[in-house]
């Protein structure tokens, strides 16, 4: 299985792998269900499953399945069996999750995001919080599979770097995954925010029969993950969906503004402050120090209250990203949206609400199918998430068939 930000491994994907995540997607499942998903004949399933219980990967449940015979045995992920971490910078917010194998959230802790602090620093900073999560959490080290790294921008996954970003500048050539691994002691997997959130909704099956998905995640920036036919894409480099830095039209022969320039956190909270400077009635309390991040956050919590400005504001931004998303739907013929980050976070209905709106009135493939929209489940965490799940989703597979090179 390939591992984004590192070298590929190498190898066949062998029976007992698949069976593992069949039994991680669908479980509890019983033998004989695995084995018609699978296409697998009863003996294979059998001999992986025997192999995988004695690993400890898959756990007979204890519930049972009545079919009118003998009682079927249930099957599952043994949860503690593997962690993995996630962690996103992002210059708003910071967030480390510890997730199990099962999916499921085991800690997670989200602190002030990197701003033009020195990368070093939060480097260090936040692999102390990481390895206090992993001890809160009672996970055991050897359990740990490795840590997802998502950073905003252009990466350079050879190097473990930051070639370009808007929201990070500082970052930029910094050895950020090398830092990551010394502090931590932990193998690390590098990515971007928004594809490692669409590779979350993917891992915990939340895109249902969708053939052609996106995730738009909106923190500081604005970025689009994609799964086209169950697969997620990466791109030549792995730097697909800089959404944010679509230009939306070009006037006098020059490039026009950008999405983030019209959408984003801080667009928003610079269009806030320029209106109660110009004296424009709103109960919005804009920061002293003119943090726009604590200021979008100000503005998105007064629209959701109904101020009539940041009403307005917000559905401003949502209008400047669905003419970016419009052009995705169409581009790609997308059949599903979910919208993540943590931008989203507080006032992600208002953006859904215009979203749908436009899609329904103006996508052109709507007149063969619909386009599904949702807020994300993890909506804050969403990248962090998928970080955690980027790592287990490449290396459970790669664990089972590790166990069964051992054994042949």
């Amino acid at each position: 299985m390939e591992v984004p930000g590192r070298a590929p491994r190498t190898g066949a994907r062998t029976s007992r792998s698949t069976v593992l995540d069949t039994i991680r997607r669908l479980g509890p499942i019983s033998r004989v269900e695995v084995a018609e998903t699978t296409g697998f004949t009863q003996a294979t399933v059998t001999h992986a499953v025997r192999a995988l219980l004695d690993e400890g990967l898959v756990v007979e449940t204890g519930e049972r399945a009545w079919t009118g015979g003998k009682p079927r045995v249930m099957l599952a992920v043994a949860p503690r069996s593997r962690c993995a971490v996630g962690v996103q910078v992002g210059a708003d917010w910071a967030v480390a999750v510890v997730v199990d194998a099962a999916g499921a959230l085991v800690a997670r802790q989200r602190v002030r995001g990197a701003r033009a602090d020195d990368p070093d620093a939060v480097v260090q900073r936040l692999s102390a919080q990481v390895l206090a999560l992993l001890r809160a959490g009672e996970v055991a080290p050897s359990s740990v599979v490795g840590v997802g790294l998502v950073l905003p921008g252009t990466l350079d996954l050879d190097q473990g770097s930051l070639l370009h970003s808007r929201s990070l500048p500082g970052w930029v050539g910094h050895g950020v995954r090398a830092a990551f691994e010394r502090a931590t002691g932990l193998a690390v997997v590098l990515g971007n925010d928004a594809t490692a959130a669409a590779v979350g909704e993917l891992w915990r099956g939340t895109l249902g029969d969708a053939r052609a998905h996106c995730t738009v995640y909106m923190g500081a920036s604005i970025g689009a993950g994609l799964v086209l036919d169950g697969q997620v894409y990466r791109g030549a480099s792995g730097n697909v969906g800089p959404l944010g830095r679509l230009h939306v039209h070009r006037a006098d022969g020059s490039a026009g503004p950008t999405v983030e320039e019209l959408a984003a956190p801080a667009a928003v909270a610079a269009a806030a402050r320029a209106a109660v400077e110009a004296g424009r009635e709103t109960t919005v309390e804009l920061s002293d120090d003119g943090d726009p991040f604590t200021d979008f956050a100000a503005v998105a919590s007064a629209a959701v209250r109904g101020d009539a400005l940041a009403t307005a504001l917000v559905e401003e931004s949502a209008h400047h990203l669905a003419d970016a998303v419009l052009t995705l739907v169409d581009l790609l013929d997308l059949d599903s949206i979910v919208l993540a980050g943590p931008s989203f976070t507080v006032a992600g209905s208002i953006y859904l609400s215009v979203l749908r709106e436009r899609l329904d009135a103006e996508a052109l493939p709507r007149a063969r199918h619909q386009v599904e929209v949702a807020l994300s489940m993890r909506v804050a965490d969403a990248a962090a998430v998928g970080a955690a799940s980027m790592v287990l989703r490449a290396e459970l597979p790669a664990v089972a068939d590790d166990a069964s090179r051992r054994r042949t």
